[in-house]
Order: C-alpha cells, then sequence, then structure tokens
C-alpha cells in the first residue's frame, strides 16, 4: 500500500565498497538518462558519471562485471572507479549525475541495470515513432 511517504533507499548488499575498484558501464546520454530514471524509481541505481561533453553516461557496477558484459550499444570497462564515498569523479572530465553520497546503492546491479536500458530503449523507440 502507498502512505505518500518517499521510501528509503535500498542498499544492495554485495556490492562494492569505497576501497574496491568498480566496473563502468557506458551508454550513450539518452539512453542513460532514461535507465537512470527508471532506477530511480527502483532505488537501484548506483552512482552515475556524465561526461563533459553530454554524450555519454557512466554507471558504476561490482567488479567483475565487465568479464560478461555483453549489451550492444554500451561497453564495461574493468576498474574505473571506485563506489561508496563522495569525491571527486574517477575519470577526467566527468562529473556525477548520482553522486556516490550513500543515498541510493553503492553500485547498481548489472542485472537491473540491463533490463533498465532494455526498457529505456524500448520508450525511446516508442518515442521516435511517434513523432
Amino acid at each position: 500500500m502507498d502512505t505518500g511517504r518517499p521510501r528509503p533507499p535500498v542498499r544492495t548488499a554485495g556490492a562494492s565498497t569505497a576501497d574496491e575498484p568498480c566496473d563502468l558501464v557506458t551508454v550513450p546520454a539518452r539512453e542513460g538518462l532514461e535507465a537512470a530514471a527508471i532506477l530511480r524509481l527502483s532505488d537501484g541505481v548506483g552512482p552515475v558519471l556524465h561526461d563533459g561533453a553530454g554524450a555519454t553516461l557512466g554507471f558504476l557496477v561490482p567488479p567483475g562485471t565487465a568479464a560478461g558484459w555483453d549489451l550492444p550499444g554500451s561497453a564495461c570497462a574493468p576498474g574505473c572507479g571506485r563506489g561508496g564515498r563522495r569525491g571527486e569523479p574517477p575519470v577526467a572530465g566527468a562529473g556525477w549525475l548520482v553522486p556516490p553520497d550513500g543515498t541510493y546503492a553503492r553500485a547498481t546491479e548489472p542485472a537491473r541495470l540491463r533490463a533498465a536500458l532494455g526498457e529505456a530503449a524500448r520508450i525511446i523507440e516508442v518515442t521516435e515513432r511517434s513523432r
């Protein structure tokens, strides 16, 4: 039942800690913004970076994700960031869209990110068709 009160954020068990490197999934900005919005609704988003040009977004994911990441239209680089602490972005020229301040999960779970990116692609496709 919806009480109208905000839900407390979910902290993902087993996600990276402040001292562990995270992998970084990079996607085009439009898909990334849609996916971040979808993940925020379920309190499943971890830290998210945006590049200075606004062309891409990067989701911090648990270490080891890069080894099995194969989603077309995205890339996953190992050991590119650190989760859990507010601070300077781990990628030069980037800024935080969702900072690692403990409000959301410490890293986005790969399965949730994959699902959100799929949903984002469907939303974008429908939007493009209706133009």
